[in-house]
């Protein structure tokens, strides 16, 4: 299976990664760990999804199902957070916006679905029924996590400084090549707000 050999290949790339210095000291996680003191969230005890990955990937990844191992992936290799999403559950278009506080968020807790809201001024992906994905790139709500039967998937890479834009277009091609010739793409490049650049 090749998400499998992927999986293996970025808990090999993170084990050399971390083979010389803690996991925060990595120059993309540090980034991330500052962005979210910036919001007030505390990076020890929510972790941004590329740091979280990066220390489970030492012991082994997740094996969730193929299109989150995949992304799971190459988040790893190109230690950038990524996030997968059904987009065909999503009501609206996708924003990134800070939380009112009042957004439902659907998780769970242990193993009972809930409803949880942001904090005020939390940095947040939503769509028009809700919080997508908490604190950025942090916990994503199970409306519109990806499944074995996920035909049509938005996924989010997002970068800070030092990531530049050409490494981040070189994650995204690495995770095109990787879900098929037979797949359509369109992407989109947005900075502060602003889309930068498209491509389909």
């Amino acid at each position: 299976m090749p998400e499998l050999s992927m999986l293996q290949a970025a808990e090999s790339a993170a084990r050399e990664l971390l083979g010389d210095r803690p996991v925060e000291q990595l120059p993309h996680v540090a980034a991330w760990r500052e962005a979210y003191h910036g919001f007030g969230a505390k990076p020890n005890r929510t972790r941004n999804s590329l740091e979280a990955l990066l220390r489970r990937a030492v012991s082994g990844l997740p094996r969730v199902n193929g299109l989150t191992d995949l992304y799971n992936a190459v988040s790893v290799l190109h230690q950038v957070p990524l996030g997968g999403e059904d987009l065909t559950r999503y009501s609206g278009a996708p924003r990134l916006v800070r939380a009112t506080g009042k957004e439902p968020f659907d998780t769970a807790a242990d193993g009972v679905a809930v409803i949880e809201h942001p904090e005020s001024g939390e940095v947040v992906w939503c769509d028009d029924a809700g919080v997508t994905c908490r604190r950025w790139n942090w916990r994503q709500a199970r409306r519109t996590q990806l499944g074995e039967h996920t035909t049509t998937a938005l996924f989010i890479l997002d970068a800070l400084e030092p990531m530049t834009d050409e490494a981040l277009h070189t994650a995204a091609e690495d995770l095109v090549a990787r879900l098929g010739p037979d797949v359509r793409v369109a992407r989109r490049l947005i900075a502060a707000g602003t889309t930068v650049n498209e491509r389909d």
